[in-house]
């Protein structure tokens, strides 16, 4: 008998221990420690036009990996409108004089990610200057029949919000129409057949990766933060197009073959592993495509497009995690990958390692503390 009482206890126990697991984070915490991790970065790099050296080489700081950063800071102004926030985003900009890295002739959408908070900014002060390289740039894709620049998913994430709100701010269909065309040669036709499986619900990070090519234990590679981009870039662009807009229905159906295809991947921990279908291949915590993925599915949740019931308990188990794991008492953020293509780059993670760039990282915890700070 006490041994069946002693064995009801740890029963009852273990599921109060899951249950308070499935909880999200307190939203005082939770801010507390966005806003750590933004200071954090903040504070050493108080001067917004210092280049960025990393890899040996120094880069200018409206690339790709600082525009992240900024995506994920205009998400935190939103709930917590902080005018220091406003004013570190607009210095930036016009640290860089609104414009991109190898001006408006690129096509290239690593160049063009910064656009996205130019805009963020112009539509809260709609200066002209903010938006004319941007808009220039874009116009310049919009106006060419090429249509082959995507061939990495990274690059959807890039770019993508970039035509979206381009097509709200101006109510013309060619950024949508321009978009859907450069999307779906990457999904479809780039490499052998387009980088999406359908079968499997996932993306692979560019043609490299395409069949017959397989983990060390013969599984499809997946990247987390790859397959992150592209939950990010649809979320984006569904959450700046109007309803109506032309193709929506093609990003929302792919976005829930995502949705439904990550379910089983997360690991007991909270977090995906960097090889999404491979624990073996650099399995363990990673921050950016547990980041990633937790802004997607909460903010399907919030749109009411996916079901509070099955996908809240994830996004509280991933969440949690990275704020028990990776969040040091000074902000510093632990175990992100630093930039690269693959499972292996910037291995081995740790706790304490420094990324190459630390930048983009924050973007990504910043995305996903402030959709799950929305939450209900």
């Amino acid at each position: 008998m006490q041994k069946r009482i002693a064995f009801l206890l740890i029963l009852g126990l273990l599921s109060i221990s899951k249950i308070e697991a499935q909880k999200l984070p307190n939203k005082p915490m939770l801010l507390k420690a966005l806003t750590s991790a933004n200071d954090y970065f903040m504070n050493e790099w108080s001067d917004v036009s210092k280049p960025i050296w990393a890899a040996d080489k120094t880069r200018p700081s409206n690339i790709w990996t600082r525009g992240v950063y900024y995506e994920g800071l205009m998400a935190l102004y939103k709930v917590d409108k902080q005018k220091r926030y406003y004013d570190y985003a607009v210095a930036w900009g016009e640290a860089h004089k609104w414009g991109l890295r190898n001006g408006t002739k690129t096509r290239n959408g690593d160049d063009q990610c910064c656009g996205q908070t130019y805009m963020d900014l112009y539509l809260i002060d709609p200066k002209p200057e903010r938006i004319k390289d941007i808009k220039e740039c874009m116009d310049n894709m919009v106006n060419s029949e090429k249509k082959d620049d995507w061939t990495w998913v990274d690059a959807l994430q890039m770019a993508m919000p970039v035509f979206a709100q381009l097509g709200v701010i101006y109510k013309d269909d060619r950024y949508y129409e321009k978009m859907y065309e450069m999307y779906m040669h990457t999904k479809n036709v780039q490499g052998e057949k387009g980088l999406f499986n359908p079968t499997e619900g996932l993306w692979y990070r560019d043609k490299d990766f395409d069949p017959p090519y397989v983990t060390p234990a013969g599984k499809s590679c997946y990247w987390s933060r790859g397959d992150g981009w592209v939950v990010a870039a649809l979320v984006r662009v569904l959450d700046i197009m109007p309803k109506n807009a032309p193709h929506r229905a093609e990003y929302e159906k792919t976005y829930l073959e995502m949705m439904k295809a990550l379910v089983p991947l997360q690991r007991a921990d909270g977090f995906w592993n960097v090889s999404l279908m491979d624990e073996t291949d650099f399995g363990g915590k990673e921050l950016t495509g547990t980041a990633l993925f937790t802004y997607g599915m909460a903010w399907g949740i919030n749109k009411g497009l996916i079901s509070k019931k099955t996908y809240k308990p994830i996004v509280a188990k991933a969440m949690n995690a990275m704020l028990k794991d990776c969040v040091h008492p000074n902000g510093f953020l632990g175990y992100v990958q630093g930039t690269g293509k693959e499972p292996k780059d910037g291995q081995p993670l740790s706790f304490e390692k420094v990324p190459n760039f630390d930048d983009f990282g924050v973007g990504c915890f910043l995305l996903a503390g402030a959709e799950v700070y929305k939450m209900k």
